[in-house]
């Protein structure tokens, strides 16, 4: 969003209950080369790592924990978390969770840990 014109507020809630897939991302907006992208999941990611950029959670709603190779991070509505390139993990969703990503690049597929039950599978 470069022009002035095309600065408004977005619904984060709104934005995420519109998803249709489980663990896909909408890019919402972008500032100072990152993406504001919301996404919902349920169930589990695969495990998975990204070797060229951070990728931070932030919580809208529900809870999810961040399983990484030595520890498990759980995370509620309100919680951020930064996950540093290169390490391995796995988001999991026992129930249905809302959250903010932020990052330089879309990672919604299965280089990203998508699994493939996840396409199409939300209401």
């Amino acid at each position: 969003m470069t022009n002035i014109e095309q600065m408004g507020k977005v619904n984060l809630a709104a934005a995420a209950a519109d998803l249709t897939e489980f663990w896909s991302q909408r890019v919402l907006a972008e500032a100072n080369g990152n993406l504001f992208k919301v996404a919902k999941g349920v169930g589990s990611t695969n495990w998975h790592s990204h070797e060229d950029q951070d990728e931070t959670f932030l919580v809208l709603s529900g809870r999810i924990t961040i399983q990484l190779r030595d520890r498990d991070v759980e995370l509620g509505s309100g919680e951020l978390f930064v996950i540093p390139r290169g390490v391995e993990h796995c988001p999991v969703a026992e129930d249905e969770v809302r959250f903010l990503i932020i990052g330089p690049d879309v990672t919604s597929n299965a280089a990203g840990g998508k699994p493939e039950w996840s396409y199409a599978k939300a209401d």
